[in-house]
Order: C-alpha cells, then structure tokens, then sequence
C-alpha cells in the first residue's frame, strides 16, 4: 500500500465529521466529509492545515482561497474566516489533516537550531503550499501513531517536531517561525486580537490596540491587516457577528436585544450586517439553526467538548 493509500484508509478508520483530536496526540486533527458543506463561520487556531483528498474553499475578509488535494496553508493566528467543504463524496469522500500549532514547539526548535530571523518577515495573508513528498511522510507517521497507542509517548514529539521543521525549511517558513517568535510582529498582533476577542462588544480605538501591540498606529493598522487581511474594525464585526450567530443558536432570544449584546446600538445595521455575512436575517437564521440542532443526534464516542470545538472550527 503507498503513503497516501494507507492515509486515506487510517482516515476511513479514524476520522470523524468533527474532526478527532486523540487522546495522547492532542494536536492532531483528523476530519471527514461524504458531502459538501454550506459555509460556517469560525475563528481559526493558528494550525497547519492539509488536504489529502476533496477541496476546500475558505474567505477571510475580502480574500478566498481554494485548495485541494496535497495542499495546505498556515494559518498563523486567530483568524475569523467562512470555510466549507466544496469537492467529497462518499465514494470520495473529503479528507482533512491539521495540526495544531504550538508556539512553544516552533520556539524550541528555533532554538536548537538557532535558525530565527533578526526581523520579522512582511506578510501578505494567506498562501496555498504544496505538500512535499518529506512533509507527506512525517505526515503519514504520525497518523500512523493512531493505531500504535503504545509508540505515540516515545515517537510522537519527535514526528510533530519533523512536521514543524519541514514546514521552516519549506516556502512559508518564515512565517512559520513567526508563530514561534515571542517578541515579532505576529506576537504584537497577537496581543491585540487577544484584547478584542476579549472585548468586542466594546467601542475600539485604534490607539488603544496600537499601543497593546507596542506600535504607532499607522505602522499597527498595516501590519494588522497583512497578518489578518481585514482592517482591525472588519475583524470586530466579525467577531461580534459570530458571537451573535452562537446566542440566536442557543436561545430565541429577541434579535435586537442580541445586537444590542454584542456592541451594536441600530437594530437595522446589526440585521444588516448579519444578512451580508451570513445570507439571511438573524431571526430567520436562528430558528432554522435551532431547529436543525434540535434534530441532531447525539454524539458518542468523541473527545471532549473543548477539542471537538477546536477542530470544528477549521477542518469540519
């Protein structure tokens, strides 16, 4: 059996619609799809994503991305993004590796090798990869690791480290180690997203999120929406957008008090904004939703909620 015949069969055997993070490899995710998908809004990790089979079609601000089988981007940081599975069947069905992204891991490996950059690189958002036939092999010995429990304390470390420095040495290295650089640009960036996911139903001041990210606001802004491809205002209405999406998911609750809740003070504008986005009024959307959540079954047998949530949000 070849590399990506033995790929597609552990994928068969162990990946599920949620994706599947494993007990003892928590930063593998596995992820199938028998149909195409409508789009879903998330925030995505910062994780290396392949596709092994099928295509994928994901829009981050005004940018879409097509990618297909034995490609892959990195996503460096927390991205709002709509992402849906174009191209699976199920006798071809999507398959879907990611890993996690520990800027930890990159950090030490960038030590030991003593590789990091003097200055961060310039970015310009997103970049389809294509997988090499090194990075398809590490890629294969570490889902390997599923079926070989007793391997994965002893093996695993040093295969996702191998992932990690093909993926330095390859075409989006740099931007890889920017993931692992705890004083480069990525990082300042970084600092404030964390602010506004933590606050964005507040009112944002530029000033302020330059000032979190120690740099001028001119230099902030550019930066911004390099790593991010969306000004820092796009990614708060983005984030208050989802936020709304999940409370009209959970509750009926009354569609202006929802806009209200996550920082818009007009009715008409949180509708409108919300129906750009996500193709129909919030009221509407969220009675189909809860209506289609309602007649879900069940899940069994899947991690723990908290990882099922992170793999949902970038390979499902």
């Amino acid at each position: 059996m070849n590399g990506l015949a033995e790929l597609h069969q552990l994928f068969a055997e162990h990946a599920t619609q949620e994706g599947h993070p494993l007990r003892g490899l928590p930063n593998l995710i596995m992820a199938i799809r028998t149909a195409p998908t409508a789009p879903e809004a998330h925030v995505a990790e910062p994780v290396f994503s392949l596709i092994l089979q099928g295509a994928k079609y994901i829009e981050i601000g005004d940018n879409g991305i097509h990618y297909g089988p034995g490609q892959y981007v990195i996503v460096p940081i927390e991205l709002p993004m709509q992402a849906r599975v174009k191209e699976a069947s199920v006798d071809k069905p999507f398959l879907g590796f990611g890993l996690t992204l520990n800027p930890g891991s990159i950090a030490s490996l960038l030590l030991e090798v003593g590789t990091a950059p003097t200055r961060s690189p310039e970015f310009s958002g997103l970049v389809v990869g294509v997988v090499t036939d090194e990075l398809l092999d590490a890629v294969l010995r570490f889902v390997r690791l599923v079926n070989r429990p007793a391997d994965i304390p002893v093996l695993a470390a040093a295969i996702e480290r191998e992932i990690l420095w093909r993926l330095l040495n390859g075409p989006q290295g740099a931007l890889v180690r920017e993931v692992g650089l705890a004083n480069g640009r990525l990082a300042q960036i970084a600092r404030a997203i964390k602010w506004l996911r933590s606050h964005y139903a507040e009112a944002m001041r530029i000033e302020e999120l330059a000032a979190i990210a120690s740099m001028s606001s001119t230099s902030f802004h550019r930066h911004f929406r390099a790593v991010t491809s969306m000004t820092p205002l796009q990614y708060q209405k983005q984030l208050r957008l989802q936020a709304a999406r999940s409370r009209l998911i959970a509750t009926a609750e009354d569609v202006a008090q929802v806009g209200f809740a996550v920082g818009y003070e007009s009715p008409s504008q949180f509708s409108r904004e919300y129906r750009r986005v996500f193709g129909r009024p919030p009221g509407e959307d969220g009675e189909d939703l809860r209506l289609m959540n309602s007649r879900a079954p069940a899940p069994s047998g899947l991690p723990s909620s908290r990882k099922r949530r992170r793999a949902r949000r970038w390979l499902s």
